[in-house]
């Protein structure tokens, strides 16, 4: 049997590589636009009903924008989206249009008002049902209320490593 040795909790937290990656698209009502938030902090918690949470950092944009409208879009990126995702993940929407910067196009949702992103694999629309405050982070518990997938046969991007290298799975 090995021996355990007990580190700092930071570098025992780089050893969950690979990470999933997904995109959170939001509504701000005040500037009548949308935003794409890049997350790795996503799970499904609930067969019946449908149901999956993110945890967001309490003085993100998305963060405001998700807790005003209670809806957000879960899209799942490709391998080919590296930069898509680097980029929804380093810059602010408070800023800059990511949609228009990045070249992703948005389709109308069924049932709520983020729209959808064409160029991934599943798009889920979410109504918030329950938040949990967590230290610096929010935790958004959404419903599922429809799903779409592509006919892609692209794999899903992930997080290889702390530092942004990203890869299919």
């Amino acid at each position: 049997m090995q021996n355990l040795q007990e580190v700092d909790v930071n570098i025992a937290w780089k050893k969950k590589y690979p990470e999933q990656i997904v995109f959170a698209v939001s509504w701000d009502e005040k500037n009548n636009r949308s935003n794409i938030i890049t997350l790795g902090w996503v799970m499904p918690t609930s067969h019946n009903p449908p149901l999956i949470a993110i945890s967001i950092g309490n003085t993100r944009y998305s963060f405001k924008t998700i807790s005003e409208t209670n809806e957000f879009v879960i899209s799942f990126p490709t391998e080919k989206m590296a930069r898509e995702v680097l980029y929804c993940g380093t810059r602010s929407g408070k800023d800059v249009d990511k949609f228009k910067e990045t070249g992703l196009t948005s389709l109308p949702s069924k049932y709520i008002k983020p729209p959808l992103i064409k160029e991934c694999l599943v798009n889920m629309e979410c109504k918030v049902v329950n938040k949990v405050v967590t230290g610096d982070h929010t935790i958004f518990i959404g419903e599922i209320l429809t799903a779409y997938i592509s006919e892609s046969k692209e794999r899903r991007i992930f997080t290889l490593s702390s530092d942004w290298k990203f890869g299919g799975l």
